[in-house]
């Protein structure tokens, strides 16, 4: 017998694979006093515990088979209709059969690109944008281009100036998260949103709307999602595919999330998943939809936004004593607050004196499909206590 290690002869994408920057930042959560603005994890305070617990006991009281048998590729009809209630709260007019149930809404995102996307498609991003969706990108062999941002989200006129050197149907899809942006914390205002619908229409791309942050404002008024206003503009409808999830308002843990689909792609991501996962874990799925019906959200959600508003406004109070160090952008709802370091100075410099102080943050670097600008940062306010925040920028501040 031979010694010699086999050849596992791995696909061209997976040859050399790159993980995740800011998961590589975890092994530095074990060291003793750490506090970490790096990831972006809900506050495990606010998790409604008490409702979640009856939930559970009431699914494998009165519902056991649902647990712990295989369910239905699109999810549990239930938690359907329980989804399309919230999304109607949150004026979107749908019903049980338009919804996917997804394990998160990042599989959801994995669906689509593997039905309408072929390897070497021209893909829109965001810049910057959510790391994972880069990475599934990437690793799907798509030819991605990135659209500028400015304070209010995506620049749209950039965007008609970018597309109009384009010919029509050269771009296959735009993705972007439109309401506190990961990493950017940008809301995109309503004119933006329809301008975007248009430019959609015109050089014929689809969007895909991730928005798991959408209940989290803590500012201002709620602005139409763009699949809400793609009924509005002329060509838009059909256009937009939304995405969204419990895991930033409810737990992480139960992997729900949910996609809204035209027909024809809804069908085809079915097939999909069917491959992937069978379906969605029917245990956390039923938990979800008895939490749901129980009417526990609504009662939970004012208070987790209140912590959320008390915690960015914390980290905002301290952010006025750095200003000689960074410059940030105050967001009106989500998880994040971004910045860029004044003067060119190199985040990835500033985080290893971070880490030497016991705090972390996640360098912006991390958030560009291409030429990423050294100089930004993100900071996630969501998991630390207000107390935790205010000692962990003062660490910062020594780091700087």
């Amino acid at each position: 017998m031979s010694d010699q290690a086999p050849d596992y002869r791995f696909t061209p994408a997976f040859a050399n694979p790159s993980g995740s920057a800011i998961r590589e930042l975890f092994k530095y959560l074990s060291q003793p006093g750490m506090i970490s603005f790096a990831g972006g994890y809900p506050a495990a305070e606010f998790f409604d515990r008490t409702a979640l617990r009856q939930a559970s006991e009431q699914a494998l009281r009165d519902t056991p088979l649902d647990c712990l048998q295989y369910g239905a590729t699109e999810g549990l009809l239930d938690l359907r209709e329980q989804l399309a209630a919230l999304m109607a709260s949150r004026g979107v007019s749908t019903t049980a059969h338009d919804l996917v149930v997804t394990t998160g809404s990042q599989q959801g995102f994995d669906l689509l690109i593997k039905v309408l996307l072929n390897p070497g498609d021209s893909v829109l991003v965001e810049r910057p944008t959510y790391p994972a969706a880069v990475q599934a990108l990437r690793l799907a062999g798509m030819q991605m281009l990135s659209a500028a941002t400015d304070a209010e989200g995506l620049d749209t006129e950039a965007l008609a100036a970018q597309l109009a050197d384009q010919p029509r149907g050269a771009i296959r899809l735009l993705y972007c998260v439109p309401t506190f942006a990961n990493p950017t914390g940008a809301c995109l205002p309503l004119a933006r949103r329809l301008k975007l619908l248009e430019l959609a229409a015109q050089h014929d791309f689809l969007l895909v709307e991730d928005d798991p942050y959408g209940a989290l404002r803590f500012e201002g008024e709620a602005v139409a999602s763009l699949l809400q206003l793609s009924l509005q503009v002329p060509g838009a409808a059909g256009r937009v595919i939304h995405l969204s999830s419990l895991s930033k308002i409810l737990a992480p843990g139960l992997r729900v999330g949910w996609m809204i689909a035209p027909p024809a792609v809804r069908q085809r991501c079915l097939i999909a998943k069917q491959t992937s996962d069978l379906c969605t874990s029917p245990w956390t799925q039923r938990i979800a939809a008895n939490y749901l019906a129980s009417g526990a959200l609504d009662r939970a959600l004012p208070a987790l936004v209140a912590g959320y508003r008390a915690k960015c406004r914390t980290m905002l109070a301290g952010l006025q004593t750095m200003t000689e160090y960074l410059e940030v952008a105050p967001p009106a709802g989500g998880m994040f607050v971004w910045g860029r370091c004044r003067d060119g100075v190199d985040a990835q410099a500033v985080l290893q004196r971070a880490i030497k102080e016991n705090v972390l943050f996640v360098p912006g670097s991390a958030f560009y499909a291409h030429a990423p600008d050294p100089s930004s940062i993100r900071l996630s306010f969501a998991a630390p206590g207000v107390e935790a925040i205010e000692e962990g920028l003062q660490r910062l501040r020594r780091a700087f």
